[in-house]
């Protein structure tokens, strides 16, 4: 089977993304696994520290790699947000695919020699891992937000992707291209969506030549995502649209067992509900009917 390098690679040559879809317990992981898995496309599972503790790392790691031995499918695990080393090396140590060392609330020159350490600290654990580094401001939280932050003044120019790729050695870039994490209400409700900066998009692919990450995919308008992949975007990330279909799938399924207490006869209708949107979003992303 091909390592996620190459699966990344491949998925640029034919002009797609590979959807990366985070998880906090197994229902979550349980309906995105199954949409791949039918779709028959690669994807990324992808845990911030928070999910991380949640779960447990080592669990997290040893429920992934037993998807991919037994049904062979490219399924990857990706160390979502992390924030210090000693959290990146214990992903790394658990046998993490790629960890994402963010470091962007920093100014950027400590955030290029801090990162720049990083890669050199994983990479001597596993050379094969892929480390991305994310500069720029795409706001915090992967939840339900009253109002947008303004983020005109974070965005990433393509010389500072290029400085920041060439001086640290990270293999994906994490730019700030009007994309943002979380929804808003409206988002929820389906009254606006999240639009991009396509043109900077293509400046900084053309100025790095990486392999490019979009956070903060939820709520965004789908011919943006389209145009962005099409511009240069590998991956894209998908939380808060997962987190709303799991919590409205969840009330559903009470409102219509209320006095069921076994959790596998409720839960089904959860793991659909996920799995329409992880579905949804991968076709979009791998240009599927």
């Amino acid at each position: 089977m091909l390592d996620l390098r190459n699966v990344l690679q491949q998925a640029q040559k034919n002009g797609v993304a590979v959807g990366h879809f985070n998880v906090a317990d197994f229902v979550i992981l349980k309906a995105v696994f199954a949409s791949a898995q039918e779709l028959k496309v690669p994807v990324i599972i992808g845990v911030s520290e928070g999910e991380r503790e949640f779960l447990g790392v080592r669990q997290i790691a040893a429920l992934v790699r037993s998807l991919r031995e037994e049904f062979d499918l490219p399924i990857f695990l990706n160390a979502d947000h992390t924030h210090s080393l000693v959290k990146a090396i214990e992903a790394a140590q658990a046998g993490f695919d790629a960890i994402v060392f963010d470091l962007s609330p920093l100014p950027i020159e400590e955030n290029v020699r801090q990162t720049k350490a990083a890669v050199e600290a994983l990479k001597a654990i596993s050379p094969a891992i892929l480390i991305e580094g994310e500069i720029g401001d795409i706001g915090t939280g992967s939840e339900i937000h009253d109002a947008a932050p303004d983020l005109s003044k974070g965005l990433t120019t393509p010389e500072e992707a290029k400085q920041y790729v060439d001086a640290t050695g990270v293999d994906i870039l994490a730019p700030a291209v009007g994309n943002m994490h979380g929804m808003l209400k409206s988002m929820v409700q389906g009254e606006a969506r999240k639009r991009l900066d396509l043109a900077r998009i293509s400046q900084i692919k053309s100025a790095t030549g990486a392999l490019i990450t979009l956070h903060g995919g939820s709520g965004t308008d789908d011919e943006d995502l389209r145009k962005a992949i099409a511009a240069g975007i590998n991956i894209v990330h998908m939380n808060t649209e997962l987190r709303v279909a799991w919590r409205r799938g969840l009330e559903e399924s009470l409102a219509k067992q209320p006095q069921e207490v076994v959790p596998y006869k409720i839960l089904p209708v959860v793991v659909e509900a996920v799995k329409q949107v992880a579905t949804s979003r991968l076709k979009l992303f791998n240009k599927l009917t």
